[in-house]
């Protein structure tokens, strides 16, 4: 079975002039080749929070809240577990100015890009993807409604495809993804490649959305 994990970085606001909000957002996948790699994950997520931030009492790891020594011990642990990253950046000054104002349709439309070029010939079984669980009720219909119409033509039709959309405190593949798709989110925001490149091994794709 194949396990995605989906997760954002940055955020969907547009008013450069007012605000301050991000230049970039990022939406990364972390695929997860059988149940035992996913469970060894888990275990370095709950291993960090327990060694590391227990004394903080925080119940989850935040790639825009943890150090980076906090972030390289729980990477050592899950080092040698086979995973892949994929990640689109969008580049939100090109954005067209409807869309702006259509955030959920934008959202929708990366993450799918990104689903896009994940290899699923690979899913012999059954493919599972997991999101954070930041949506309503309608807009978690449409979203995977819109997935599903999107992906039947690239997975066999005898492979289930599962969504599910979880709070990231507890499913704990779902606080690893967080961590790296800030790192990569942070590359493009900021320049800083500190903790992008400890993983940048494990990226198989990550590219810029209207460069």
């Amino acid at each position: 079975m194949i396990y995605l994990y989906l997760d954002e970085s940055g955020d969907l606001g547009f008013d450069f002039f007012a605000k301050k909000p991000s230049k970039y957002f990022t939406v990364a996948v972390m695929l997860v080749k059988g149940i035992e790699n996913r469970r060894k994950i888990a275990k370095a997520v709950k291993r960090t929070l327990q060694k590391k931030l227990s004394k903080r009492k925080e119940k989850e790891l935040k790639g825009s809240k943890q150090s980076i020594q906090v972030k390289k011990y729980f990477y050592r642990h899950i080092e040698s577990v086979p995973f892949e990253l994929y990640a689109l950046t969008l580049n939100k000054r090109r954005v067209y100015d409807y869309l702006t104002q259509n955030k959920d349709r934008l959202y929708n439309f990366i993450s799918r890009k990104v689903l896009e070029v994940i290899p699923f010939e690979n899913a012999a079984v059954r493919v599972g993807l997991v999101i954070d669980r930041s949506k309503s009720k309608k807009e978690i219909k449409e979203f995977n409604g819109y997935l599903i119409q999107q992906l039947s033509g690239r997975i066999e039709p005898t492979i289930p495809l599962d969504i599910d959309h979880h709070l990231s405190h507890e499913a704990h593949a779902l606080q690893a993804v967080d961590l790296f798709a800030w790192g990569i989110f942070r590359k493009y925001e900021k320049g800083d490649k500190e903790w992008f490149d400890i993983f940048r091994r494990k990226i198989k794709y990550d590219e810029i959305y209207l460069p």
